[in-house]
């Protein structure tokens, strides 16, 4: 019993946490702006959750962040996907879910290759990049620092 109350004690809670949802339907380019703007939007009320304001360098990798990976949902999964935020101590969770099992393979390095660089990016700026399975497709989460 004591073993339980102190995992559950572990558990980390962000201090904000936000999600937005797409259809299928929507446009891709559309829902990736949104994405980015929903980015933008919910790390200026960071301050307001008890971290100080993010920098402008900071929120604009976040944004690039949100952009590659619904990019990639956008591409290899389509149909619906989900955006979640969650701010904790000096880091943003990115995640990603969508409904394609295949996971994002970061590519070799060839300067040569016109676009397809999103996961190199995403694994470049983040501290971490993880794939979970789920019960309908995958997650992808990355954590981006703050400071």
């Amino acid at each position: 019993m004591a073993e339980a109350i102190a995992r559950r004690s572990a558990v980390r809670r962000p201090s904000l946490c936000a999600s937005v949802a797409y259809e299928g339907s929507d446009a891709g380019d559309g829902m990736i702006a949104s994405a980015r703007d929903f980015t933008a939007d919910f790390l200026a009320a960071a301050p307001a959750a008890g971290g100080g304001p993010v920098s402008r360098e900071r929120v604009d990798l976040a944004r690039l962040v949100v952009s590659e990976l619904v990019t990639n949902a956008v591409r290899h999964a389509p149909g619906p996907c989900r955006v979640l935020l969650e701010l904790f101590d000096g880091a943003l969770e990115i995640s990603v879910f969508d409904h394609l099992d295949a996971s994002p393979v970061p590519r070799a390095h060839d300067p040569r290759r016109i676009g397809q660089h999103g996961v190199e990016i995403v694994v470049a700026v983040c501290e971490s990049v993880s794939v979970e399975p789920q019960p309908s497709g995958k997650r992808v989460r990355a954590r981006l620092s703050l400071a």
